[in-house]
C-alpha cells in the first residue's frame, strides 16, 4: 500500500501556479462583500496615487513664484504650498482608508486558508501523521498562512500602483522634458528591476535554506520537549542541547549569509537610483544654465524622481518578500496536495447498527507492500459479546484496532459491522460507533471535564458527570480545589496513569458507543490499579460487543472467547478454559506468564 505522497512540484516552485492557486482567497467567488471592498479599496489607490503625481506641479509652480514675483504677491506660492501640503494630507487619507478597507479581506483569507490546511491535515492518513514531524508541519502552516496577507496588500497596494506611476512619469517628463529623460529613466528602471530579481533570485535559495533549517530547529526543540521525562531518564539534557545548538547554529550561519546578500542588494540598487539622480538633476541644471528651464524645474524632477525611488526602493523588499511568500505557500500548498490515502466513496452512506457485529473476512494487510502484517484473517465477534485477542508481540494486535477504525484499507477482503463493508459507508459514522480506550492515554492540555466531554460534540453537564461516576473517577475530581476545571497538563502528565485511563474510560463512556475496543487498556498500570480499572471496564462492557487487545492473559480470562494471533494468522480460538486444554501457543503464553508472575 503505497504511503501519503504530495503532488509533485518543481524544484524551484512554480510561482505562477502558487499565485493561480492563491487568487480564490484574494476574489472569494460566494462572498460578494468582500469584492466590494477589494474594488473600494483599489479606488482609493488610483485616488492616492493622482493626488501624489499632482503635487510636483505645486510644488514647481511655487518654487517659479517665489524666484520670479515679486514679494508682495505672495498669495499664489502661498497657496500652492498650502495645496501641496493638502495633497500630501489628502494621499496619506486615502492610503490608510484603503487599509481599513481591505484589512477584513486579509484576515478573511487568511482564516480561510488556514482552515482549508487544517480540515486537510485532519483527513490526512495516519500513515502521513506518523512519518511526519510535528514541528516542521506546524512551521510550514504559520509561514505559509503568515504570508497571504502582505501578498495580497502588496500585489494589490505597491506593484500595480508603481507601475502605474512609472507609466505616469514618463509621459509627464516626456511633455515637459523630451524624450531623453524618458530613456533615461526607463534604462534606470529596468535596469533596477533586473538586478534586483536576479540577486533575489540568489537570496531566494538562501531563504529555502533558511527554512528547512529554521524547521529543523523547531521540530528538534518540540520533538525534545515532548519527551521531556524520556531526557530525564538519562540524564541526557547536554546531549538535546548540543543536537539543538547545531541546528541553530546551522541556521546562524545560513541568516548571515542572507542578510549579507540583503546588504549586497540594498548597495546595489541605491548605486542604480542615485545614478539617476544625479544625471537627471545635472540635466535640468544645464537647460537651467541655457534659460530653457526654471529653478522650478530642477524641483520638479527631484521631487518626481523622489515619489518614484520610495516605491521603487518597497519595489525591491516587494519583490524579496512576494518571493519569499510564494516559497512558503507552495509548500503550504503541497501539504494540502498531499494525498488521501482512505477516502469515503461518492455519495457514501452512513452506516447503521442494529446488531452490532463485527467481522474480519479474509483480510490481508501490510503498513509496507513488502511486509505484511495480517494473512488472510477471518474471524466474527457477536453482538453484544467479550472477544479478546492475544499473541506475542507484533502478531497484528494493535493493527486490527486501526483497521477497524479504518485509518487504513486493508489490501484485499472486508471489514462488516452489522453486515455492512465499512469501506463502502462513510469514515466518521464507522468512528461514531466504536468507542476506544487505548493502552497510551494523552489527554489535551486542558481540563478534565473537556477532556471527559470530548467523548460526544455538545455533551452536557449531566452526562459527563454521569461518565466520570461510571468510570469510578468523580471522587478523585470532587478531592480536586478545582474539580473537573482542573488543568491536566500536556499529554495529561499531570494525572497518574490510573487517572488518565479513567479520564479515557469516561470519555468514552460519553461517547456511548456500541462497539467497544479495549487496546491493552491495563498494560502499563500496577495490579493494585489494573483491578480497579478491570472492574470498571467490565461494567462498561455489558451489553456492548467488546473487542479487548491485551498483553496481560489474566485480564481477558473472563472472554467469551479469545482469539490467538500468531504472525498475521489465527492459530488458536476458544474460551479460555478449552485454549488452555489444547496446550497450544494459548497455554504455553499462560504458563510462562505465571512462571514470570511466581518469579516477581
Amino acid at each position: 500500500m503505497p504511503p501519503d505522497a504530495a503532488t509533485p512540484t518543481p524544484a524551484d516552485h512554480d510561482s505562477w501556479s502558487t499565485l493561480k492557486r492563491f487568487l480564490p482567497y484574494l476574489w472569494p467567488k460566494d462572498n460578494p462583500a468582500l469584492k466590494r471592498r477589494i474594488v473600494i479599496a483599489i479606488f482609493f489607490v488610483l485616488a492616492a496615487k493622482a493626488t501624489i503625481l499632482s503635487l510636483p506641479f505645486a510644488y514647481k509652480n511655487a518654487v517659479d513664484a517665489m524666484t520670479n514675483g515679486s514679494q508682495e504677491a505672495f498669495l499664489v506660492p502661498l497657496a500652492l504650498v498650502v495645496a501641496f501640503v493638502l495633497g500630501r494630507f489628502t494621499s496619506l487619507v486615502f492610503d490608510n482608508l484603503r487599509n481599513i478597507t481591505f484589512e477584513r479581506v486579509g484576515q478573511d483569507a487568511t482564516r480561510q486558508l488556514a482552515e482549508d490546511v487544517f480540515h486537510r491535515l485532519h483527513r490526512l492518513s495516519l500513515r502521513f501523521h506518523l512519518s511526519r514531524r510535528t514541528g516542521e508541519v506546524t512551521k510550514t502552516i504559520e509561514r505559509g498562512t503568515k504570508s497571504i496577507d502582505s501578498m495580497l496588500y502588496f500585489l494589490l497596494f505597491n506593484i500595480a500602483p508603481t507601475f502605474i506611476e512609472l507609466t505616469a512619469v514618463g509621459i509627464i517628463f516626456y511633455i515637459n522634458f523630451g524624450w531623453e529623460l524618458v530613456a533615461a529613466t526607463a534604462i534606470t528602471v529596468v535596469s533596477y528591476i533586473a538586478v534586483t530579481r536576479w540577486i533575489t533570485e540568489w537570496r531566494t535559495k538562501l531563504r529555502k535554506e533558511m527554512n528547512d533549517l529554521d524547521g529543523r530547529a523547531l521540530d528538534r526543540a518540540v520533538d525534545s520537549l515532548l519527551n521531556y521525562e524520556t531526557v530525564k531518564y538519562f540524564g541526557a539534557e547536554s546531549r538535546e542541547e548540543k543536537r539543538y545548538s547545531s541546528a541553530t547554529s546551522a541556521y546562524a550561519e545560513a541568516a548571515v549569509k542572507s542578510e549579507n546578500s540583503l546588504g549586497l542588494l540594498n548597495i546595489t540598487q541605491s548605486l542604480i537610483t542615485n545614478g539617476l539622480m544625479a544625471g537627471a538633476m545635472a540635466y535640468t541644471v544645464w537647460g537651467w544654465s541655457k534659460g530653457e528651464l526654471t529653478v522650478g524645474d530642477l524641483v520638479f524632477v527631484n521631487t518626481y524622481l523622489m515619489q518614484l525611488f520610495r516605491p521603487l526602493d518597497l519595489l525591491g523588499w516587494v519583490y524579496r518578500t512576494i518571493r519569499q511568500g510564494l516559497i512558503d505557500m507552495a509548500e503550504m500548498f503541497r501539504l494540502m496536495d498531499t494525498s488521501v490515502e482512505v477516502e469515503d466513496l461518492p455519495g457514501a452512506p452512513a452506516l447503521i447498527i442494529r446488531q452490532p457485529t463485527v467481522v474480519f473476512d479474509n483480510v490481508v494487510f501490510g503498513y509496507e507492500p513488502d511486509r505484511t502484517i495480517l494473512h488472510g484473517l477471518s474471524f466474527e465477534v457477536p453482538a453484544g459479546k467479550n472477544v479478546a485477542i492475544v499473541g506475542p508481540s507484533g502478531a497484528g494486535k494493535s493493527t486490527i484496532a486501526r483497521l477497524l477504525f479504518r485509518f487504513y484499507d486493508p489490501a484485499s477482503g472486508r471489514i462488516l459491522i452489522d453486515g455492512q463493508d465499512i469501506s463502502q459507508v462513510t469514515q466518521a459514522s464507522v468512528r461514531a460507533a466504536i468507542g476506544i480506550v487505548p493502552q497510551d492515554t494523552v489527554l489535551f492540555n486542558d481540563t478534565i471535564g473537556y477532556n471527559v466531554a470530548y467523548g460526544k460534540a455538545g455533551a452536557d453537564e449531566n452526562e459527563v458527570l454521569a461518565a466520570a461516576r461510571d468510570a469510578s473517577i468523580l471522587p478523585f475530581i470532587e478531592q480536586l480545589p478545582k474539580g473537573f476545571e482542573t488543568e491536566v497538563g500536556e499529554r495529561g502528565l499531570k494525572l497518574s496513569g490510573g487517572e488518565k485511563q479513567r479520564v479515557a474510560i469516561a470519555r468514552t463512556l460519553v461517547k456511548d458507543p456500541p462497539i467497544l475496543m479495549l487496546d491493552e487498556a491495563t498494560s502499563a498500570l500496577d495490579t493494585r490499579t489494573e483491578q480497579d480499572i478491570l472492574r470498571t471496564l467490565h461494567r462498561i462492557a455489558e451489553h456492548r460487543t467488546t473487542i479487548s487487545i491485551a498483553h496481560r492473559l489474566s485480564t481477558i480470562a473472563d472472554a467469551h472467547e479469545i482469539l490467538v494471533l500468531d504472525h498475521g494468522t489465527l492459530a488458536e480460538r476458544g474460551n479460555h478454559t478449552a485454549l488452555l486444554t489444547k496446550r497450544g501457543l494459548y497455554a504455553e503464553m499462560w504458563a510462562r506468564q505465571a512462571s514470570e508472575s511466581q518469579s516477581a
